[in-house]
C-alpha cells in the first residue's frame, strides 16, 4: 500500500516493489497516484503467487479507511489458508 500526501492509501500488486514504487514516484503507472507525492510505501507484503496476490488485494480493498490504517499499524498480514485471506496477527507467531 502507498500512502499519498493527503493521507489516501493506495493498493496495487507488483513482482517488484522497488521498481514499481519507483515508477508511481516518477509521475507513471497509476493515474491514481499522479500529483499525489510525496509518496510513502506504507506495506507490503509478499504472495506466494499471482493468484493469491490478487486475493489479497481484493481483501485489503475491500476495507474501510479506517481498517486499513489499523492494518497498517499493528503490523499483522494477509494470511492465505483454505483459499480463502484473514488477517493474522504476527505477534502471536
Amino acid at each position: 500500500m502507498i500512502r499519498c500526501r493527503d493521507g489516501q492509501l493506495y493498493t496495487g500488486i507488483t513482482t517488484d516493489v522497488t521498481r514499481r514504487f519507483a515508477e508511481h514516484t516518477a509521475g507513471k503507472g497509476s493515474k491514481f497516484l499522479r500529483g499525489k507525492a510525496p509518496l510513502e510505501l506504507a506495506f507490503q507484503q509478499l504472495a506466494g503467487s499471482h493468484s493469491d496476490a490478487l486475493k489479497a488485494e481484493l481483501v485489503v480493498k475491500r476495507m474501510s479507511k479506517a481498517n486499513k490504517e489499523e492494518f497498517i499499524a499493528s503490523g499483522r498480514f494477509l494470511s492465505a489458508e483454505a483459499r480463502s485471506f484473514s488477517v493474522v496477527n504476527t505477534s502471536l507467531i
